[in-house]
């Protein structure tokens, strides 16, 4: 599955994608969707088929799954937590 991840910062985009390089992710740091978020403007988008909720830590504001070219649905809000 496909998914859009946001950060409270730009450092934590690109902590989160050194991350992933050690792990064999593919990450692709990318400008956010406005949609989804006017925080920092860096997102991660990553494909990744296993609990993707293992992956957080406190740098990612929230997740959000992409079904379509604009469609998005949200999988994790640290807000909420």
């Amino acid at each position: 599955m496909n998914y859009i991840i946001i950060f409270f910062s730009q450092s934590g985009a690109l902590k989160f994608n050194r991350s992933m390089e050690k792990k064999g992710i593919e990450c692709i740091l990318a400008p956010t969707p406005r949609m989804l978020s006017s925080s920092c403007g860096t997102c991660a988008r990553i494909s990744y088929d296993k609990n993707i909720l293992a992956l957080v830590d406190e740098e990612i504001e929230s997740i959000y799954s992409v079904k379509g070219l604009k469609d998005y649905s949200l999988v994790y809000d640290s807000h909420d937590i």
